[in-house]
């Protein structure tokens, strides 16, 4: 079953894609990153890198939309809630048959599990916050940010890569 096949992948991303250390210059590479494939794509979207207490880097392109805003605080919002990534839930609830308030009684005005939001893993310390983008299919957004962290800390992005649908 394909769903269980990226299940598998997207739990093996968060158990790679680790940093030893994360700060705000480590942000500011990962988000410059981000909107430089954005640019070069001409993808209107929006990326928010953020510890859960503080945003550290947030860029738009053109495009966006307050649409765009609201989906970064409900992917956050799962990220941080389930300390996994918004995607990863999205297919757990999707294998279950399930929506994420049939199954945790947690409001869709607040969470999303749609793909987008990834958790920002310290080697030692656990998730410490999450990388978000929106502006893309889910898949797509998942796979902008797996991009970014394989550039960033040298994985093979063919490994982490998700099938095109």
């Amino acid at each position: 079953m394909a769903l269980c096949d990226d299940l598998a992948l997207l739990i093996r991303q968060e158990q790679l894609l680790q940093f030893e250390h994360f700060d705000e210059d480590i942000a500011w590479q990962l988000g410059s990153w981000l909107v430089q494939r954005a640019q070069s794509e001409g993808w209107p979207v929006l990326v928010e890198i953020r510890r859960f207490e503080r945003v550290l880097f947030t860029a738009s392109r053109p495009g966006v939309t307050p649409h765009h805003h609201d989906w970064v605080r409900r992917k956050s919002n799962t990220v941080q809630r389930f300390l996994c990534s918004s995607y990863r839930i999205g297919h757990q609830l999707a294998i279950d048959q399930k929506d994420i308030t049939q199954r945790y009684n947690l409001p869709a005005s607040d969470y999303a599990s749609a793909g987008g939001s990834f958790p920002l893993s310290v080697k030692g310390a656990g998730v410490i916050g999450c990388i978000t983008v929106s502006g893309l299919p889910e898949r797509q957004d998942h796979q902008l940010v797996i991009d970014a962290l394989c550039e960033l800390l040298g994985h093979d992005r063919t490994e982490l890569s998700l099938a095109e649908k």
